[in-house]
C-alpha cells in the first residue's frame, strides 16, 4: 500500500492522519522474504561493526537504542565533538561495510534523487527504546531524501513539522514498511515513541532494527 498525503485507514486499523508533503509511507514495500534476506544481511554487518551507544553533547548521557553504521560514512556522536559523519566505527576503529545492494536499488527506486546514499545508519531498538524528537540536518544536500526501513517490531513514529513546537502526528511503522522524508518534508522532526514487542517473529533477538539511508555530501557536478 502506498501513503501520500492521504487520509486513508491502514491495514492494521489505525487511522492515517494526512502525511505532509514530500512524506511518503510505502506500506509492505519489502516482502516477507526480503524483510528475512534483509535481515541476514543487516546480521553481517553488526558482527563485522558492533552495535554502540553514542552519547549526547553536552550530557554526556548514551542513547537508548544501539547503533551502528554501513556506507562511506556512519553518524556518531559524543560529548566533545557532537552529532558528526565519521569514516571509521569509533570502536574498531575499522571502515564501515558496505551499503547492501538492495537497499541502494530501494534507494533509487523511491528517493528520486541523482546520487546514491553515504551512509546508512543501523538503529536497534529493545522493548523499551525510543528516540525524542529531532530533524536529520547534519548532511550538505537537503535535496536528497531520508529513507528509512523498518524491520522487526512494530512502532509508534511520531512526525512533526519545520519547528520542534509544531503540532505533531503518530501512526505505526511495521516491518517491511519504508518511509520517504523529502522535499518539504526533508527537515521535519521526527522520533519514535514506543516500541510494540512481539509484533514480529522477524529478528531472533526480538526488538525492531530501523535503517535510515542518507546522502551526506553533495554529488559533484
Amino acid at each position: 500500500m502506498f501513503l501520500q498525503g492521504c487520509g486513508s485507514k491502514g491495514t492494521d486499523g489505525f487511522e492515517m492522519a494526512k502525511l505532509p508533503p514530500g512524506c511518503t509511507l510505502f506500506r509492505g514495500r519489502l516482502s516477507d522474504s526480503e524483510q528475512a534476506a534483509l535481515a541476514a544481511e543487516i546480521g553481517k554487518i553488526i558482527e563485522e561493526a558492533p552495535l554502540y551507544r553514542p552519547r549526547m553533547p553536552r550530557t554526556n548521557q548514551p542513547f537508548s537504542v544501539a547503533m551502528t553504521n554501513c556506507g562511506l560514512l556512519g553518524w556518531f556522536s559524543d560529548k566533545d565533538r557532537g552529532y558528526r559523519y565519521e569514516r571509521c566505527h569509533p570502536v574498531t576503529g575499522h571502515p564501515w561495510p558496505a551499503i547492501p545492494e538492495r537497499l541502494l536499488t530501494l534507494w533509487r527506486e523511491v528517493g528520486g534523487y541523482s546520487g546514491d546514499p553515504e551512509a546508512c545508519l543501523v538503529n536497534h531498538y529493545s522493548g523499551k527504546g525510543k528516540m525524542g524528537l529531532h530533524r536529520d540536518e547534519d548532511e550538505a544536500d537537503f535535496r536528497a531524501p531520508i529513507i528509512s526501513v523498518s524491520l522487526g517490531d512494530s512502532a509508534i513514529f511520531r512526525l512533526g513539522g519545520l519547528k520542534r513546537r509544531d503540532p505533531t502526528i503518530s501512526f505505526p511503522l511495521h516491518s517491511g514498511d519504508v518511509l520517504v522524508m523529502g522535499g518539504p518534508s526533508r527537515l521535519v522532526y521526527h522520533g519514535i515513541d514506543r516500541i510494540l514487542p512481539g509484533s514480529s517473529a522477524l529478528l531472533p533477538q526480538g526488538g525492531r532494527i530501523n535503517l535510515t539511508m542518507r546522502r551526506v555530501t553533495k554529488p559533484a557536478g
